[in-house]
């Protein structure tokens, strides 16, 4: 399984109520460390699909969810645990850097 697209209408359902943690990437066409960090965030969606669910949120397209959570940088990676945001990773980051800052959420 990939990464799957959220919107400003479906982002309570696919994230807050998932069963599973999500780790949300906020990112932007335009945004260059953004691209690098999506095989980044495709890769570990996969290699984690029984613990995790990763999604993408286009700020320019979804503007009420990066305003609800004060996105101010991308991209902005926030992990979610039974409806509420639980980790934060600003940036492009390696894998194993992501990995060391969402592990309790990836054992």
């Amino acid at each position: 399984m990939s990464t799957i697209d959220v919107t400003d209408q479906d982002f309570q359902q696919k994230v807050l109520e998932s069963d599973k943690p999500v780790l949300v990437d906020f990112w932007a066409e335009w945004c260059g460390p953004c691209r690098m960090l999506t095989p980044v965030l495709e890769k570990m969606a996969e290699q984690y699909a029984d613990k995790i669910t990763v999604a993408k949120v286009n700020v320019d397209e979804n503007p009420g969810i990066a305003s609800q959570y004060g996105i101010t940088s991308i991209p902005a990676v926030f992990a979610f645990k039974d409806g509420e945001k639980v980790a934060t990773s600003i940036g492009a980051k390696p894998q194993q850097a992501l990995e060391a800052e969402f592990a309790d959420l990836l054992q």
